[in-house]
């Protein structure tokens, strides 16, 4: 089986779905990771930082067994300006070049504009009749972007599919500390210990000891 993971900026992927990529790597799935923004030192960030995010990008890479990554380049908090024919075409290559039968994406309703923008084009670029090799989409929650939308009813992450990550949330939570600079401390929200927490909430909602949570888009079978 064919997954391709989008990350809208690297560390999202773990966030919302670590877990369920070590567990389609234990099952022999062919993964594929599309990251859709870099860091460039034209939106201030240190050239030390973005020579850090390349190494820790193939470090992730390895851990989760990702057979291609492929990266869009577009620049992170500047999707509001890229041209959407530019990003739909970007995208939609990628998406016929793997020919995935699952997607994982961002959720569309999450604060941070990129993610929103991208749920918009990876919509476009899912459509049934033109991409009939697609045979589930799944949006997956970032903590610390997810929840901190405003609380209206379009707003509202509402899961309906969870996956049980007993066996990997210790693993998911390593991969996740590589990404050092993204890590918090207690009480912020991206702090290990509440991506723990979250992970054990959404378990209880399926009895089972920790899982992550999804919103099922489409599925076809």
């Amino acid at each position: 089986m064919k997954v391709l993971i989008v990350s809208v900026h690297p560390d999202d992927e773990t966030l919302g779905c670590g877990g369920t990529i070590l567990k389609h790597l234990k099952n022999g799935d062919e993964l594929y990771w599309m990251i859709i923004t870099e860091a460039d030192e034209s939106i201030g960030f240190s050239k030390e930082f973005i020579d850090i995010r390349k190494l820790q990008i193939r470090r992730v890479s390895r851990e989760y067994g990702f057979k291609k990554v492929y990266e869009l380049n577009f620049l992170a908090t500047r999707l509001q300006s890229v041209d959407l024919n530019d990003f739909i075409s970007s995208v939609s290559r990628v998406v016929n070049e793997v020919g995935p039968e699952i997607i994982y994406m961002n959720n569309r309703s999450d604060i941070h504009t990129d993610h929103r923008i991208t749920a918009h084009v990876l919509m476009s670029c899912t459509k049934s009749f033109r991409y009939s090799f697609i045979k589930k989409i799944l949006m997956y929650e970032c903590i610390s972007e997810t929840e901190m939308s405003p609380p209206l009813p379009e707003n509202i992450f509402i899961p309906n599919v969870y996956s049980d990550i007993t066996d990997f949330i210790d693993k998911k939570l390593e991969i996740m500390s590589i990404y050092e600079s993204e890590v918090q401390m207690p009480p912020l929200p991206r702090s290990l210990d509440n991506i723990k927490a979250l992970a054990r909430y959404r378990g209880s909602s399926c009895s089972v000891n920790y899982a992550e949570a999804f919103m099922l888009v489409r599925e076809i079978f």
